[in-house]
């Protein structure tokens, strides 16, 4: 009978001791989530990104509405702002008067591409340049998305600043009002020491 009640309360005492492990990973896993949220919470969608050790920007060939391609080393020796957007992607379409906006004020000190990665080409692409009065940008098809697949975009939109030798030395994920003065100022900065009209 003894040697029952021993077994008894060993089992007890296991069970118990399972218990307490299992409330320990319970609240440890508890308390690592805010961790987890804090982390991701640091990519802020919209907000410059630099380049912690600026890398070659992928080699992509995209097109013009004629068909021509647009040669990347032809701009090389320049500050190009990279953006990957679609028609479909309505954070791309707010974000485009801003991008407008951002090249007529640096002018020829940064270049914006503006690269469409609608699979429809330029039957469906044209008629937002028009509409929204993108002819002020650079603007490249990419109906096959090879530059959102060589950049490893996680979603749309997506710009990159790439400087004169070719290296991305920041980007943003997600829309940004690029007439904003934090972003505006950031961009000033990495470029040439001239100054937006």
């Amino acid at each position: 009978m003894l040697g029952a009640a021993s077994g008894a309360t060993s089992s007890a005492g296991r069970g118990l001791g399972l218990f307490i492990v299992a409330t320990i990973l319970l609240v440890a896993s508890t308390f690592g989530s805010p961790a987890r949220a804090d982390d991701a919470d640091r990519l802020k969608l919209g907000e410059f990104i630099p380049a912690a050790s600026p890398q070659p920007a992928p080699e992509i060939s995209v097109v013009d509405f004629a068909g021509n391609p647009i040669a990347f080393d032809d701009l090389k020796g320049k500050f190009v702002l990279l953006n990957l957007w679609a028609t479909w992607c309505q954070p791309c379409i707010k974000e485009m008067p801003s991008l407008i906006d951002l090249q007529e004020k640096f002018g020829p000190a940064l270049t914006v591409v503006a690269v469409s990665e609608d699979h429809g080409g330029e039957v469906i692409v044209k008629l937002f340049v028009d509409k929204l009065g993108l002819d002020k940008l650079k603007v490249g098809l990419d109906p096959k998305g090879t530059a959102s697949r060589a950049f490893g975009v996680h979603g749309l939109p997506s710009s990159y600043l790439i400087d004169p030798s070719g290296k991305v030395v920041g980007k943003v994920e997600g829309a940004a009002d690029w007439s904003s003065d934090q972003l505006r100022s950031t961009i000033a900065r990495l470029l040439p020491p001239t100054k937006p009209s």
